[in-house]
């Protein structure tokens, strides 16, 4: 290859790089593409910033995105909380990879790379309208989409359906001991554990914060707290980890099947919700149905 067609491809590649939200508390910056021509993009706290995150445990200066020879790399400006590129702590830098996620405080970016990234990105903004961007399992919004369809086939052919609500027990006192990046790492690794258990024709979904719901079509009552069982025993048994300590959680667990008394699916997420909040008032670490 001459120096000129390599310089060719080289400027193709940097006009089609991008990061996108995909994670954030900023309801503003979801799905935002950040494109990468051949200038550096500064992320933090100060608004003078490329990616203006409002995020306390963000430094002014956290980091920034910068054009080398061999491509693009994410570099640390010494930031007090350290920045991730899928999960792990980068030692000052790292080159990037297509489709690595960047994680600095409570936001998450992917970078997309190559003449594709256009296609990539609006897959992304997709995935964003059903995904839960730090877990990867759905989100509350498609849940209840869902949740309405199971409920109407549920009627309509008189088929048992059950919902379980999980939650995490004391999962502040996580955060606090260890930090909201660890807690971040607790809630993947908790969707990883539970979508394990999951099967094709079930909805495993991010309800919010650290509760979770999982709808169940063609399974009763009994069924559903047989299966709510199993993942409170995982869960106490499993060490999660964050950058090599170990943290022990438990969950509560509340389950309702669908009643003749319930005449929407709110009835039946509302019933779960008071099993699980007696789960909680009861001891927690236990299931309730």
């Amino acid at each position: 290859m001459t120096r000129v067609s390599r310089r060719a491809l080289e400027i193709v590649h940097t006009e089609n790089d991008c990061v996108v939200v995909i994670y954030t508390t900023q309801p503003t910056l979801l799905g935002k593409r950040f494109q990468l021509g051949n200038h550096r993009v500064y992320l933090g706290r100060d608004p003078e910033t490329d990616v203006h995150l409002q995020d306390d445990s963000v430094s002014r200066k956290h980091a920034h995105f910068e054009r080398r020879l061999d491509g693009w790399y994410v570099v640390d400006d010494g930031s007090t909380n350290g920045t991730y590129v899928n999960e792990q702590p980068i030692p000052g830098k790292r080159i990037l990879a297509n489709n690595d996620r960047i994680q600095i405080g409570s936001t998450i970016l992917k970078y997309l790379s190559g003449a594709d990234a256009e296609v990539q990105y609006h897959e992304e903004i997709y995935r964003v309208s059903i995904l839960d961007g730090l877990t990867q399992i759905h989100n509350k919004r498609y849940f209840l989409e869902m949740l309405e369809r199971e409920v109407t086939r549920s009627r309509r052919h008189d088929r048992p359906i059950s919902l379980m609500m999980l939650d995490i027990d004391h999962f502040k006192e996580c955060n606090d001991k260890f930090g909201h990046l660890a807690g971040d790492a607790v809630l993947r690794q908790l969707a990883e554990l539970v979508g394990k258990r999951v099967r094709r024709d079930e909805v495993f979904a991010r309800y919010g914060g650290e509760e979770f719901a999982l709808l169940l079509p063609e399974a009763h009552l009994d069924g559903a707290l047989n299966l709510a069982e199993i993942l409170r025993k995982k869960t106490e048994s499993n060490a999660f980890e964050f950058v090599g300590k170990e943290i022990r959680i438990a969950v509560s667990v509340g389950c309702a099947e669908l009643g003749p008394d319930d005449e929407t699916a709110l009835d039946l997420i509302q019933r779960a919700d008071k099993r699980l909040y007696e789960a909680k008032n009861s001891g927690r670490n236990r299931v309730c149905g």
